[in-house]
């Protein structure tokens, strides 16, 4: 397996206010031999974090699968002080463009999936649903489609309207977004016969975004006439990710996603937070006290201290949902 990471924006180019010296990046998983077809994952956490458990463990999946998969760790804002506005967007079209481009040096196949959990499935859709809207300044990437071939959406944050996800969405756009901007990221009102084919599943149960986002987000497609796969598992918490033994257990891999959260937070503990509330800052230190950051973000409570049956109870609570790899697997053959 070949392992990189690269950065995805030049120099002089990403501008974003509360990087606080991070810079979008993907994590390369590419298979040694043989022209493949590629993945882009893209984790969730509510725009403020991009969450370890849907990071390298789903790269990993499908790299088994015959995948080349990249993780793409996108903007996002723990301080909830700078709304993100259209950079989480452009980051992944320039990423879908960045892979593109070096499609000979990746040994990568003609076609290219976006995959996006939670909020990076908002990341993921609002691609598919505005790509003509992203240009590139940047020269070289000018003439490169960023129009996913496939998205796949997992327990998605599609809407702002009745049933949306408000602290996503207030991350996203700030305490007062526009009327534009919340119908502009409102992703089932803006399907088009351009929007490529879509897979997405939830659970019926989902205990944090609800399950109508993808019901809406289906809809829409359908009524497009635009080609889609839809999955409603009857039972499961929201972050199920891979649903496996090891995503019990909190063996998500390596937790690169943190960076930027990392960064933001020491920023705001050694007093450099931008517009950052006093709650926010109280918060935020309470949240992360001066340990390492490893696996935040997982749903379960329980330490891989605990005996291996637990896990293996736990995983089999959800031999259902753990299917949807493969229902994915088989739809993208399709696409």
């Amino acid at each position: 397996m070949r392992n990189f990471c690269e950065a995805i924006w030049e120099d002089g180019e990403y501008n974003y206010e509360a990087a606080y010296g991070f810079v979008p990046n993907v994590h390369a998983y590419l298979h040694e031999e043989g022209i493949r077809d590629c993945l882009l994952v893209v984790p969730g956490g509510g725009y403020c974090m991009c969450v370890p458990p849907e990071g390298e463990i789903v790269a990993t999946e499908f790299y088994k699968k015959g995948l080349n998969v990249f993780v793409l760790t996108y903007t996002t804002d723990i301080t909830m002080s700078v709304p993100l506005k259209r950079q989480p967007l452009a980051d992944i079209a320039r990423a879908v463009r960045f892979i593109r481009s070096r499609a000979g040096d990746y040994s990568l196949g003609k076609k290219l999936f976006v995959c996006g959990f939670s909020a990076g499935a908002h990341v993921c859709g609002t691609l598919a649903v505005h790509s003509d809207d992203v240009a590139d300044k940047n020269a070289a990437y000018s003439g490169i489609s960023c129009r996913p071939d496939g998205a796949i959406l997992c327990y998605p944050v599609i809407t702002t309207g009745t049933y949306t996800h408000a602290s996503s969405v207030e991350a996203l756009l700030g305490k007062h977004p526009s009327a534009d901007e919340l119908k502009y990221f409102s992703l089932e009102k803006n399907v088009t016969e351009k929007t490529p084919p879509c897979f997405l599943w939830q659970t019926a149960t989902d205990d944090l975004v609800p399950v109508e986002n993808s019901y809406l987000f289906a809809r829409a497609l359908k009524e497009k006439g635009m080609p889609f796969a839809h999955y409603v598992f009857p039972h499961g918490f929201h972050g199920l990710s891979v649903a496996s033994k090891d995503f019990f257990k909190g063996k998500f891999g390596d937790p690169y996603t943190m960076e930027q959260v990392r960064l933001a937070v020491q920023a705001v503990k050694d007093g450099k937070g931008i517009n950052v509330s006093p709650q926010r800052q109280a918060e935020l230190k309470a949240q992360f006290p001066d340990t390492p950051l490893q696996n935040e973000g997982h749903t379960n409570s329980q330490s891989s201290a605990a005996p291996e049956e637990y896990f293996t109870t736990e995983a089999k609570q959800y031999e259902d949902v753990q299917l949807w790899t493969t229902l994915a697997e088989q739809w993208m053959k399709r696409v």
